[in-house]
């Protein structure tokens, strides 16, 4: 028998109140803003509140994981089980993870709390408005492009070309019908006619900025340089050009301060904001780190998809915009996601796994055990120790979690087995002191490239120490943008490469370890307001669309209670 719903379990939990998870990291009940009593923000003069800032002081350890499957492979979960696992023997510990956008939550993929009994609760709050910092970034981002239409329609004084505006809208919902639009149409009164969409509001460039902002002052620093297309003569048109950036500064003040829940054993867990994890850093908030590792022995934080994106971006851009240094990193691996790699079965969402997947098949797991070693080997090259975390399901075999093990023996990575989905903390303590155990040795953290490099040298570095592309190739419309961006004084930011999360390269075709390819990069984009450039290698929907049977359809109200929600 199967273990109750992830609602059901989270309905079913008792929480402590929120002032005793303060406590356990230390906040005074001054700093605490309730939403509610299962919900709260943390006021960020916490950091100087006694008067002299507070350093790093916990060990800061990313989840990561292999190239996932569509159905991903479990890092939020195993990110919450460690974290009740590590509180379980004695540490003082912390989880600092992104809000789900409520387009996947009422879509395919379902909510992001965690799952089992490894859940951030409350579960129903916090994948749906949770203290609203997601409409904060719709609205201030509408705003902005409402400003730059009303521009327009008043005369253009900035000489904006309207064929080269990058500003898009955006919504928290999938609607696949906004993702190319005309605006203006009507009478002349109406607005200038011309054609635009709508992005999904993880996607927005104000929620990345929102992420890596380490201050109000930087959240607005970063709001005027935020560029919304170019005029005529090329030159860049600004946020602060429009006059928009102070009221977007007012419409976020509070969605920066970082969001306090906790896990369903009581483990202090700061949620904070949602980037896109294709297009952007797809990690939780600058400021909920440093809270958290000023104030915990230590601190586990979740990047999006596998190592080549999310921890390379945790990496090269977080880190380098927090000034915080990472000590190890988790690397969650299930059974399926290597049977996949093999090439012998295909995963679709929405639909059963296949039978011969489920089957006892170490060889198998061999056949696709090369992107396991690929992903170690992308851990140990930023200098940082690997953690192989095997998220175990109660359809694999030991003989399969052995061919992860002899692995790891041969590499002299430590690796342990967690089932935190079913037994929670208790199931992820063996993985918890396996960290532990990690911890005792320093790291030796290095960016992929310096500061200084040129982008192409930047992208390139990536592309070949990261994912083994044996090159780049930048079409003619990239390199222009790059020599332009050089010239507007972009070179010295760092870079995000927009790719599929399907596999370690361009191409989701591609699984394994994939080898003697080269990364096409068709278009270049500068997202100066966050603060990096983003290669563009594929085609990136950001603004995704509804299945045919979404999972809206079996959330609803009875009784007053919420059902279906997963």
């Amino acid at each position: 028998m199967g273990i109750p719903s992830d609602l059901e379990i989270a309905s079913a939990a008792s929480l402590r109140p929120l002032h005793e998870i303060a406590d356990r990291l230390g906040i005074p009940q001054d700093f605490v803003e309730p939403y509610g009593r299962s919900v709260a923000k943390i006021d960020l003069n916490v950091l100087t509140a006694d008067g002299q800032p507070r350093e790093q002081r916990a060990k800061y350890v990313v989840v990561t994981a292999v190239t996932p499957t569509p159905l991903g492979e479990g890092k939020t979960t195993t990110a919450v089980g460690l974290a009740d696992g590590l509180a379980r023997i004695g540490q003082t510990v912390a989880v600092t993870l992104r809000q789900p956008s409520m387009g996947p939550t009422f879509g395919i993929k379902g909510g992001a709390a965690g799952g089992g009994y490894s859940q951030v609760v409350p579960m129903d709050k916090l994948n749906l408005h949770l203290t609203g910092d997601f409409h904060a970034v719709t609205a201030a981002h509408n705003l902005l492009a409402a400003m730059l239409d009303n521009h327009l329609h008043h005369g253009n004084a900035l000489n904006i070309d309207p064929r080269n505006i990058t500003w898009r809208r955006v919504l928290d919902v999938n609607d696949r019908a906004l993702r190319n639009i005309v605006v203006g149409l009507g009478a002349r009164i109406d607005g200038v006619t011309r054609q635009t969409g709508f992005d999904i509001t993880a996607a927005s460039e104000v929620m990345v900025l929102l992420t890596l902002a380490t201050s109000l002052d930087d959240l607005k620093a970063r709001l005027r340089r935020i560029v919304v297309g170019y005029a005529y003569d090329g030159r860049p048109v600004t946020a602060d050009d429009l006059g928009a950036a102070g009221a977007m500064a007012v419409i976020l003040k509070d969605a920066l301060n970082p969001n306090l829940l906790q896990t369903i054993e009581g483990t202090p867990a700061l949620i904070h904001c949602g980037p896109f994890g294709n297009i952007a850093t797809g990690s939780s908030s600058v400021v909920a780190d440093i809270v958290a590792t000023r104030r915990a022995d230590i601190v586990l934080t979740e990047a999006g998809f596998g190592s080549d994106m999310g921890a390379e971006r945790f990496f090269n851009v977080k880190c380098r915009v927090a000034g915080l240094r990472p000590d190890a990193a988790v690397l969650v691996v299930t059974v399926r996601a290597l049977k996949a790699h093999s090439g012998r079965f295909k995963i679709t969402p929405g639909k059963a796994l296949p039978p011969e997947l489920l089957a006892e098949n170490p060889g198998d797991v061999r056949a696709g055990i090369a992107n396991l070693r690929k992903h170690i080997q992308i851990i140990e090259g930023f200098g940082i120790w690997p953690v192989v975390a095997i998220n175990a399901f109660d359809t694999d075999f030991d003989s399969e979690h052995q061919v992860i093990r002899d692995l790891c023996t041969e590499m002299g990575v430590k690796c342990a087995v967690s089932t935190h989905v079913v037994n929670g903390g208790a199931g992820a303590e063996e993985l918890a002191r396996t960290l532990v155990d990690a911890l005792r040795t320093p790291s030796r953290f290095r960016f992929t490239y310096a500061s200084d490099a040129h982008l192409t040298a930047k992208i390139e570095a990536v592309a070949k120490q990261v994912y083994g592309a044996d090159g780049v190739d930048f079409a003619p419309p990239a390199a222009k943008a790059l020599a332009e961006y050089e010239r507007l004084g972009f070179g010295g930011l760092p870079v995000v490469i927009a790719k599929t999360h399907l596999s370690i390269s361009h191409d989701p075709a591609l699984l394994g370890a994939p080898k003697g390819w080269r990364l096409p990069v068709r278009e270049v984009r500068a997202a100066a307001g966050a603060g990096y450039v983003y290669a563009i290698c594929g085609d990136m929907r950001t603004m995704p669309g509804l299945s045919s049977h979404p999972n809206a359809e079996k959330i609803d109200l009875v009784d007053g209670e919420i059902v279906g929600l997963s």
